[in-house]
């Protein structure tokens, strides 16, 4: 059984940063690409970022995000990661982790419907 374990969510403020991680366990992920998610309340859930099976600068961004947010994934190490700096009050959700529905995957995609596993969430809210 696939499971995803977020954690380094918390209370920053404005400016702030934080890191996310998240565990996977139940099968290897090596081939899979792997993304961030994240839901404000009363919104829909909306792409972050995600980190290709190939790893390394084979990332891609939501604009909002680009050049404060950073993806990363230590294969070894079944775990993912989001670096989040200069944290604003709108970063304020919960954030998911998700692994492709498909492996070998060309391309990032980030439809949340392109994602078969999720986790839990971790809340991330950013004080003005």
């Amino acid at each position: 059984q696939v499971l995803l374990v977020e954690s380094g969510g918390g209370l920053v403020q404005a400016g702030g940063s934080l890191r996310l991680s998240c565990a996977a366990s139940g099968r290897t992920f090596d081939y899979y690409t792997m993304g961030w998610f994240r839901q404000a309340p009363g919104k829909e859930r909306e792409f972050v970022a995600a980190i290709s099976w190939r790893g390394g600068p084979d990332t891609y961004y939501t604009d909002s995000v680009k050049g404060r947010f950073t993806i990363s994934r230590d294969n070894a190490k079944n775990t993912m990661y989001l670096q989040m700096n200069s944290l604003k009050p709108e970063d304020t959700a919960v954030y998911y982790c998700a692994v492709s529905s498909t492996s070998f995957r060309v391309g990032i995609p980030s439809s949340s419907d392109d994602y078969a596993d999720w986790g839990q969430g971790t809340q991330v809210t950013v004080s003005s």
